[in-house]
């Protein structure tokens, strides 16, 4: 196999080349091309296309010469950084992304912080003379690859970081300093090769070529292959790998990263949709692990970023013609664009947008209606409460709107066996990942502890039209005794709860519903289906001709009939 031809380059004035598409390069590697065609801020990166995977999954191996595409791929970055991979003084760091042709948020993987060594930490000092940022990225890295390259569940790591931010009273281990980390990426090293029994690697390309490997893995695992069951998706597109330059939102002040979306996936409004964490890297606003409180203080601290992030959202629907869901990284009071795709939004929020984006005119109604094409618009609805005036226990950031009630399941697998036997489910968490999708698919509503509106998790549970709250600070879960508190109040697994996607409240038990349909949206779906058919027994008349060409050839054909 030749793989030169499935190799990509997403650099600034490099032209597209013509074997470029979603379904060749991935969707989002494809759409960061077109963002750097247009000038945008776009970390340089490459791109192994999505026919190596596909051999990789057949052959159960990389395919060989996959080290020297990725030595070439590095060459190229290395030029356009100024960086050396593995370099002493000036080190390059890389991420590696997933990227299938069609969407599928969080179901692979992505590892941040490849390259980085005991060796290269200390030319990243160097060059940055940042301490805490150097320790912060190396744990995170081990934490990283050990749980996505060696497949061992993060949750000790975490307990490190958690634990001395619990021994020095801070709200958060964001706020850690430089010499606990220290010590937290030396011991989440030692933890690393107790877990596996392997040492971290100290090679950046073993640690690349490891990495890239997991990515392709992950086309096949569990949470994925519900995914593409509950989509539709055929398993044989495989995915795409990204090889991107880092950038750092944990470099301090005026550093950060966030998800944001051209308008609001869960009603449809127009108005921009944002998450934000200061000194933090991606992962920490899309795993649902974090809340993610600073979207307010964005435009205060960094009003020229904010600025920017507005204007990027005209730029990137005139561009794309749909909502985009985009990820990017604030460095130093700069912005980057990390990726940019298609996003998911409610039934609901669908329709809104179809039929505003119709007005706008960014589509054409046929265009609008293919996007339609799977909702069952005739069975399309949103529940609110009634009013009951029933005080809440407890209020959280709304994810999706609606409301649902069921019966409180601790676990994913307890709220498939509560679907399974008729009974409503409410999935109720500390905080959600894409590996409980089987949950979420079957429950009614999510509720979490932690968690922003953008996680991978969240935006899961939006496109399956799931009532979502996150980040509920009031809510606790106590195992050890098989209860949560919330606001107070002890609850048991199978006791009812009511959320309030509109409002962001909890209440006690099974509040009576409302019921609203969409009427003024769904008559003008049906006023385009009229003349989509008109149009459709017009050009099966006249095929290929114009409306003015038709009254022509129905004259013509008058004539004729006369002679």
């Amino acid at each position: 196999m030749s793989l030169d031809k499935h190799l990509f380059f997403i650099l600034a004035g490099k032209p597209m080349p013509a074997s470029a598409s979603a379904t060749t390069m991935g969707s989002k590697a494809y759409g960061l091309m077109r963002l750097a065609r247009l000038g945008l801020n776009v970390p340089p990166a490459f791109v192994l296309g999505t026919d190596i995977c596909r051999t990789y999954l057949s052959r159960g191996k990389l395919p060989e010469g996959t080290r020297e595409l990725l030595a070439r791929g590095l060459h190229e970055l290395e030029g356009a950084t100024g960086r050396r991979f593995g370099g002493e003084r000036r080190p390059l760091f890389v991420s590696v992304r997933s990227g299938a042709p069609v969407s599928m948020p969080g179901m692979m993987e992505t590892v941040l912080n490849i390259g980085l060594t005991d060796q290269t930490a200390r030319g990243f000092l160097r060059m940055t003379g940042n301490p805490r940022q150097v320790q912060d990225s190396y744990r995170r890295l081990v934490r990283d690859f050990t749980e996505v390259v060696r497949e061992v569940d993060a949750a000790p790591f975490d307990a490190l970081a958690e634990t001395r931010a619990a021994e020095e009273q801070l709200s958060s281990t964001r706020d850690l300093d430089s010499h606990a980390l220290a010590a937290i990426a030396q011991e989440s090293l030692s933890l690393s090769l107790a877990l596996t029994g392997e040492p971290f690697p100290q090679d950046p390309m073993e640690q690349l070529v490891a990495a890239v490997e997991a990515v392709f893995r992950s086309w096949m695992s569990d949470k994925a292959k519900r995914y593409r069951a509950l989509n539709g998706i055929d398993e044989h597109m495989g995915t795409a790998v990204t090889v991107q330059a880092m950038v750092f939102g944990n470099m301090g002040a005026t550093s950060g990263a966030g998800v944001g979306f051209t308008r609001d996936p869960a009603t449809g409004e127009n108005r921009p949709y944002l998450d934000f964490l200061f000194n933090a890297q991606g992962e920490d606003v899309v795993s649902g692990r974090h809340a993610v409180h600073d979207t307010e203080r964005l435009p205060q601290r960094l009003p020229a970023v904010a600025d920017e992030l507005t204007r990027m959202k005209d730029v990137l629907e005139v561009e794309f013609h749909d909502m985009q869901d985009f990820e990017f990284t604030v460095e130093n009071g700069r912005l980057y664009l990390l990726q940019t795709r298609n996003g998911k939004r409610m039934p609901w929020a669908a329709l809104r947008m179809a039929v505003d984006m119709v007005q706008e005119g960014l589509i054409s109604p046929v265009e609008a209606l293919k996007r339609l094409d799977g909702i069952a618009l005739d069975k399309l609805e949103r529940l609110r409460l009634a009013g009951d005036g029933v005080a809440p226990l407890a209020e959280a950031v709304p994810a999706s709107i609606g409301t649902a009630v069921g019966h409180i399941a601790f676990d994913p697998k307890r709220a498939a066996e509560f679907a399974a036997e008729g009974k409503r489910a409410i999935l109720v968490r500390d905080d959600i990942s894409t590996g409980d999708i089987e949950g979420i698919a079957a429950a009614e509503g999510v509720l979490t502890a932690a968690g922003g509106r953008t996680s991978h998790a969240a935006v899961v549970a939006r496109q399956l039209g799931k009532v979502c709250l996150v980040g509920c600070s009031a809510l606790r879960i106590l195992p050890e005794k098989g209860i949560c508190v919330i606001g107070g109040r002890e609850f048991c697994e199978g006791d009812e709860l009511t959320l309030d996607g509109d409002a962001g409240q909890i209440f006690a038990g099974a509040l009576s519903v409302i019921r609203e349909r969409p009427e003024a949206a769904l008559a003008e779906v049906a006023r385009w289906r009229v003349e989509t058919d008109a149009t459709s027994v017009k050009e099966a008349a006249f095929p290929g001709l114009a409306d003015g060409e038709e009254h022509q050839h129905k004259g013509r054909a008058q004539h004729q009939r006369r002679d």
